[in-house]
């Protein structure tokens, strides 16, 4: 009986760096690596001088010019009540676009999990299909589709709604499928097995097991979209970072920590509010 030999490779750095002999006091030799950790520190530290020299950092700027963030902290931090009326419409706006983008986007995704799902779709090409195009959706930044989406629809919270959506589909269904694959089957096979078609089948023995993870995704996703619509108006599709955007350009601070604080108590009292709904999904 012929016995194989397996060769274990040595590794590239033990190659280069020999490991060290030690004698035992029963004379045996064993060899100990070399430890890794100074090379890791040597290329940690050469990556981080080639980023800043690739970034332009410059310490000294921070030095000269780094009183100017505590004038303009300190006016921000002192936000002009008054102005707050100003504030009201467009924040509502900011709500309408992530509640509409949010409930639209994961109604949409639900489905796209589903064929996302290897579990659930047996046909390799579609899977790859459909996961590609899901990469693609999640990759592009919200205000990346908004700048696109205005030249498209036209100014205003239409094309940042539309933005929101494509965005929250890439997310929920990424996150979905991927639950999808984790939970049990053999109720999903028993309704087949029945004569049930996939719908059927997957919301009658899947859905009850995702569901309250479904639910979760889609308030992390409203959280994400209150927070990425307050910007959207810097590219022309309303909500609150016209406001952001002409306090800012105007050098008009106090009203900026007036719509940042805003902003603030709002993103604030929805993480409270999903925070509770979890608590009673769990």
């Amino acid at each position: 009986m012929s016995q194989l030999r397996i060769e274990k490779k040595t590794p590239l750095f033990d190659r280069i760096f020999k490991p060290e002999h030690i004698v035992l006091e029963n004379g045996h030799t064993v060899d100990r690596p070399r430890s890794r950790m100074p090379l890791i520190i040597i290329c940690l530290l050469l990556v981080v001088y080639v980023s800043l020299q690739a970034t332009g950092f410059n310490m000294k700027t921070i030095v000269e010019r780094g009183y100017q963030l505590s004038v303009i902290l300190s006016k921000i931090f002192h936000p002009n009540f008054s102005y707050f009326p100003s504030v009201v419409n467009p924040l509502i706006e900011t709500i309408k676009m992530s509640v509409v983008g949010t409930v639209v986007g994961c109604l949409i995704g639900l489905p796209l999990s589903i064929l996302a799902s290897s579990n659930i779709n047996s046909n390799k090409p579609s899977l790859l299909f459909i996961r590609f195009l899901l990469s693609i959706m999640r990759s592009v930044p919200t205000l990346i589709y908004a700048s696109i989406l205005t030249l498209v629809f036209g100014l205003g919270t239409f094309a940042g709604t539309i933005a929101i959506v494509i965005f929250t589909v890439g997310i929920v269904a990424k996150m979905l499928y991927e639950s999808i694959e984790t939970i049990d089957m053999k109720p999903y096979e028993a309704m087949t097995s029945f004569g049930a078609n996939t719908l059927q089948a997957f919301w009658t023995a899947c859905m009850p097991q995702i569901l309250p993870t479904y639910i979760d995704d889609c308030l992390y996703c409203f959280e994400l979209n209150v927070r990425a619509s307050s910007i959207l108006g810097y590219v022309g599709a309303g909500g609150l970072g016209v406001l952001i955007r002409e306090r800012t350009g105007l050098r008009a601070y106090n009203d900026l920590g007036m719509v940042l604080l805003t902003l603030f108590i709002v993103v604030f009292t929805i993480d409270l509010i999903n925070d509770y709904v979890r608590s009673k999904i769990s």
